[in-house]
Formats: structure tokens, sequence, C-alpha cells
């Protein structure tokens, strides 16, 4: 019998959220020697020996930290920041991974939008107590969306900086230039430059690895096509574009890993371009998940490249559209089923 997202209920123990924070398993065992920097492209070398040198520093600093002779313990030491800023598919997750690989435990790694989830679960005082005997903390896709996430974020970040935790993040988009574009508010600024105070920027330029070379959007296939593979494939999901849609806002996005947790294929029938913005920025978090799991993505009615309107694509979360609609494809072109 076919299985259904829409038919599952995720749960993720609060108490378990920390230790969840851990890379994708896309990038589980990358290493800085697995970066395989484009020779066209000398920023991407440079980034690899600029993330090299970041974890020499983490682990210096770690080791600084820890207890000497006769118990004492060492001056405490900020936590040093590494910003890896550039366009889509350059290799700045890979590199993020990579230095998380490269230091030592306890440390945690989790995108942005799962930091803010994990914090908004436990508390801000006790993630922060959670947090702040780590060597690392690793933000991939750092966003700044709205002026409460950003606030909660850059005191989080100032205070594990101040207790010795070293911070590596990843965006599209320089420090000082975050949330340009949505909120002119004087406060959320002001964070926003404190923020940029705690990094030092690295740029990675390159082209889209995931649309080198490679044909457009797949066609999708017909419903009937999807239905077929559902039943052949006992770990595949099968679910009406609209009603998963519709499953979406009963579900935190803090459970979307959950939610696919042991699926093959997730089939979707009925796809169109998503009209409201709130079911789009879900879309947005899902797509980061099943990309996350690598797991193959494939469709009927529209293509997946069709799904964010050309309004959202202009608008002030157009990195978001661009980033999903890129993974989207990726993973749809992963797909078997004919």
């Amino acid at each position: 019998m076919a299985q259904h997202l829409v038919d599952r209920n995720p749960t993720v123990p609060v108490d378990q959220l920390i230790s969840t924070l851990v890379p994708p398993p896309t990038f589980s065992s990358v290493g800085f020697d697995t970066y395989i920097p484009d020779p066209n492209e000398p920023s991407q070398k440079a980034a690899v020996k600029a993330a090299e040198e970041f974890a020499a520093k983490v682990r210096k600093i770690r080791a600084g930290g820890k207890r000497g002779f006769f118990g004492r313990k060492a001056q405490q030491v900020s936590g040093a920041g590494l910003y890896l800023d550039g366009g889509f598919g350059v290799g700045k997750t890979h590199l993020l991974a990579s230095i998380y690989h490269a230091v030592d435990e306890p440390k945690a790694f989790s995108t942005f939008v799962e930091l803010t989830h994990v914090v908004g679960a436990l508390g801000f005082t006790r993630a922060l107590e959670q947090l702040s005997n780590h060597s690392l903390l690793a933000i991939d896709e750092f966003e700044l969306d709205d002026p409460g996430d950003t606030m909660l974020v850059s005191r989080l970040l100032t205070e594990l900086s101040a207790r010795g935790v070293s911070i590596a993040a990843t965006s599209n988009t320089l420090p000082g230039q975050l949330g340009e574009g949505r909120f002119a508010a004087q406060d959320f600024m002001r964070e926003i430059k404190k923020l940029g105070a705690i990094f030092e920027a690295v740029r990675v330029d390159g082209p889209d690895y995931r649309h080198r070379d490679l044909p457009p959007a797949p066609d999708p296939l017909p419903q009937d096509a999807l239905e077929a593979a559902a039943e052949k494939d006992p770990h595949a999901t099968i679910d009406s574009f609209d009603a998963l849609l519709k499953f979406f806002g009963t579900l935190h996005p803090s459970k979307y890993g959950a939610l696919i947790d042991g699926v093959s294929t997730v089939l979707l029938t009925g796809v169109h371009p998503v009209e409201d913005q709130a079911v789009a920025l879900r879309v947005v978090v899902f797509a980061d998940r099943l990309y996350d799991a690598g797991i193959p993505v494939v469709v009927s009615g529209a293509k997946l490249d069709q799904i964010f309107s050309d309004e959202m694509m202009q608008g002030g979360y157009r990195k978001k559209y661009l980033r999903a609609t890129s993974r989207l494809l990726a993973l749809s072109r992963q797909a078997s089923v004919a």
C-alpha cells in the first residue's frame, strides 16, 4: 500500500534537540581534501585554506580553555568567527561540514532555521547552557527574515562567542548586508552590525555546480506513473501537493526532517505555483530537508522550477526561493521513476 507523508506524525523529544544538530547525510563524511576547487575560481582554493586555518584556530581555542595544572582553568578566550559568503552551489556547505568534522566534540551543525526552532523549543537560557560547552557552532544558510530572529540569534552568538564557542556560518549575503530590503528599523540594523563584527568574511565564487552542463528541469510525469511507482517502492511516499501544503500548516518546521526519515523517494501529484508567501517559505524549509537527506523528488503537474512565482522571485525572499529551486531540480534529476 502506498505511503503518504500527511499520514505521519513525527516527534522530536525536546531534550534531544541539540544532539540532532549534525551535518546532513550528504555531508557526513566530507573533508577539506574532498572539496575540489574550480581551477577557474581562485577564491575557492583560498576558501579551503581559510577554512582549514579556522579549524586549527578553533582547536587551539578549545585547548586553551581546558583545565591545566592543579585544576586551574585557563583564561577564557573568545571564540573565533568565519563567514563563508557566495552564490548557490559553490561548496560552502561542504566547507562548513569539513570544519565541523575537523574540530573536537562537543560541536553542533544546523541551518539557521533549525537553530531558531531549537532555541524556540528549548528556551534561550537552556539553549545557551547546552551550547556553551561546544567548541563550534556551525550555521548553514544564515538568514535573517524578521527582527525577532535577528535579535535572538545575535544575542545567542554574542554570548556563545564570549564563552569561547567559535562560530562558522555560510550564507549568500555578507554579514553587514543581511536584512537589506526587508526591515529598516534601527534596532534591526544595529543587531545586524553586531553580528557582522563576529565574523571574518571569506568570499567563495563560482557557478552553481548543480547546474553545470545539466539539462533544464525534468518534465513532470503522468499521475498514474507516480501512483505505480509508489506501489512498487514500499519506502516511497506519494501525496497531493495541495494536501501536503495544508499539512505543513499543522506541523512545526523543526519536524520536517523527522517527517522524511526512511523515505526513499517523494512523489508529488498536482504540483502548481504557490501563491501564498507563508506557504512558499514552508516549501523552502521542506526542500532544504529533502536536499539534506538526498531524497529524490518526482512530480506531476507543473515543473519544479515553476513553484515560486516571478513576483516572489523578485521579493525579499528571492535568495531563499532560488536556493530551494536549485535544490529541488538537483533532487528531481536523481529520480529514476520512468
